[in-house]
């Protein structure tokens, strides 16, 4: 699904699910988390943290789904068929999204990385969004292939704090995942356990 080019930073042939399976992480520890709380950097000086060339690649994969996201998002918001409180959500997460690409985007560069651009076409299924439950729907599938990224992407990370961040983001996944799920009128969360 991600469909973008790699720079020579990222795994090879990932999508927002498929990061399960190299890696697709985020961001950084103690630091990160009161960084992603109140906003700004992650990285007060790059001597708080080292990264490996796998640690970058992942933070880009992250970043990469994260532009995808935020795409989908607004397709969500300009198509017309949401209400006015769905449509409120969609930006909403669409906000956090962007939140976490900033971050990402400015955490591989100040790692001394080059972070991955936003494709121009996500060549997302239009033509299967007749409804607001298809845009929801497809939302949530998103989110849910993301709570999958990033679960698969924390024991990847060589850098710990790098790992808690990630984590950190994984919980926001899972919020709107749950919440959108509860707006299709099921179960929010549907087993005790993310796979």
């Amino acid at each position: 699904m991600m469909n973008r080019e790699d720079n020579g930073n990222a795994p090879k042939n990932l999508s927002r699910r498929g990061v399960l399976v190299a890696g697709g992480g985020v961001t950084l520890s103690a630091v990160a988390v009161a960084m992603l709380a109140g906003g700004g950097s992650l990285l007060r000086s790059t001597a708080a943290l080292a990264a490996s060339e796998t640690d970058l690649g992942i933070l880009n994969t992250a970043l990469g789904a994260e532009f995808q996201a935020i795409a989908a998002y607004q397709v969500g918001a300009e198509s017309g068929l949401l209400t006015p409180g769905v449509k409120k959500l969609a930006l909403t997460f669409q906000g956090h999204h962007k939140s976490h690409a900033d971050i990402l985007r400015e955490t591989v560069g100040k790692l001394g990385g080059k972070p991955v651009e936003a494709l121009k076409d996500y060549h997302f299924p239009l033509d299967q969004l007749k409804a607001e439950a298809d845009v929801l729907r497809f939302a949530a599938g998103l989110e849910k292939g993301a709570v999958s990224a990033y679960l698969g992407a924390v024991p990847q990370f060589e850098n710990r704090d790098l790992a808690k961040a990630a984590a950190s983001i994984l919980g926001d996944e899972a919020m709107h995942w749950a919440v959108l799920r509860s707006a299709l009128g099921e179960e929010p969360v549907p087993s005790a356990f993310m796979e």
